[in-house]
């Protein structure tokens, strides 16, 4: 029995590490993505990280159970049967050609962070990101959920750790008054900021665990790693929250608060969350790659090979465009495009709600 609650227990983590590390990524850790989707609501914004929190784990759930009910391959099955064939078909090419821009924009984000914080030229960062990536992937599924596994709890330590540090190294606690930024938000009003932001982020996360459902095709498992996955990510954005609440107005001014924040407290500290961030550019370029791959062929299969080494090759010269250029232009079109897949998968649950009668075709 206990050798059987171990191999449940290690499968629930790997399945919210898996969800988290690919979400997770350049715009989650360097404090912009919090910046721009909250902390420009002031206290407001901690209501919106709560319903964030709240729907990335019910729709991470979701497609988690779709892809186990579908034995889904990529992100097709769940996208056509949640939104039907025609809503389907056009989340799909949204989807695919996220997971590709997103891919090449980690690599832009791993040569900026060689070329700001280590003075390396950045092409050498972003080929490095590249070639490591895509040995990552030709592991196939395994080698994505055991990579990612391991590199994120030590990513959601080091934010928590710098949240913590940050709010006692400035007494904040004595002062907790949370101010806004004078600047227009990405997206108006805290509600649908909320909204926007977990739907670009399921965007990317549904093209690994829908055939993550479909590989431990456990209810159980997928329930509590759904859950448990959400509520990571919610914390590890409230880490940053609070961490960037002190230093708002200043940390603003920058394309990557964090870095900044954490220079403030050390700055060793700073060459470390360098790395950091480096470390969760990597879990989101592993989980982009695979997903956009998985849409093309399957992974097993030997020319897999061949799409994996020609997105790299392509990714690598696109990547030259600039980190802050694709992220800005990318991530919120996106967000918007991406309310059709919400939708459908809301559609889902509310049929799943009313009974296994009304869940034909799922």
């Amino acid at each position: 029995m206990q050798r059987v609650e171990e191999r449940t227990f290690i499968s629930v983590f790997k399945v919210a590490a898996t969800y988290i590390g690919t979400v997770v990524g350049a715009g989650f850790a360097s404090g912009q993505e919090v910046l721009q989707f909250f902390s420009h609501f002031g206290a407001n914004g901690l209501w919106g990280l709560l319903l964030a929190t709240i729907l990335f784990g019910i729709f991470g759930w979701a497609i988690l159970e779709l892809g186990m009910k579908l034995n889904a391959r990529s992100h097709l099955e769940v996208i056509r049967h949640a939104g039907g064939q025609w809503i389907g078909t056009v989340i799909d090419y949204v989807i695919t050609f996220f997971l590709f821009g997103a891919f090449t924009a980690m690599a832009a984000g791993a040569g900026a962070i060689f070329a700001e914080q280590f003075q390396w030229p950045s092409v050498i960062g972003s080929a490095i990101m590249v070639l490591i990536t895509l040995l990552t992937v030709m592991l196939g599924l395994n080698g994505v959920i055991n990579s990612i596994s391991l590199v994120v709890p030590v990513l959601i330590g080091t934010v928590f750790g710098i949240g913590l540090w940050t709010v006692l190294a400035t007494k904040f606690y004595l002062n907790p008054v949370i101010g806004t930024v004078p600047t227009r938000a990405a997206v108006p009003f805290w509600p649908f900021s909320a909204v926007i932001y977990v739907s670009y982020n399921i965007v990317m996360a549904v093209a690994v665990l829908a055939p993550l459902g479909a590989k431990y095709n456990r209810p159980d498992i997928l329930l509590r790693g759904g859950i448990l996955g959400g509520l990571g990510l919610g914390l590890g954005a409230l880490a940053i929250f609070m961490a960037l609440a002190p230093n708002l107005l200043p940390a603003a001014k920058y394309q990557i608060p964090m870095i900044y924040v954490a220079g403030k407290l050390n700055p060793v500290l700073r060459t470390g969350y360098s790395l950091v961030l480096l470390a969760e550019i990597y879990t989101t370029a592993v989980g982009s790659l695979y997903g956009f791959v998985a849409r093309l062929t399957s992974p097993e299969e030997p020319k897999a090979r061949y799409y994996i080494a020609g997105a790299g090759a392509i990714a690598f010269l696109a990547s030259r465009l600039g980190f802050t250029v694709m992220v800005r232009t990318l991530y919120p079109a996106v967000g918007y495009a991406g309310l059709l897949l919400l939708l459908g998968l809301t559609y889902y649950l509310i049929k799943r709600a009313k009974g296994p009668e009304n869940q034909a075709g799922y």
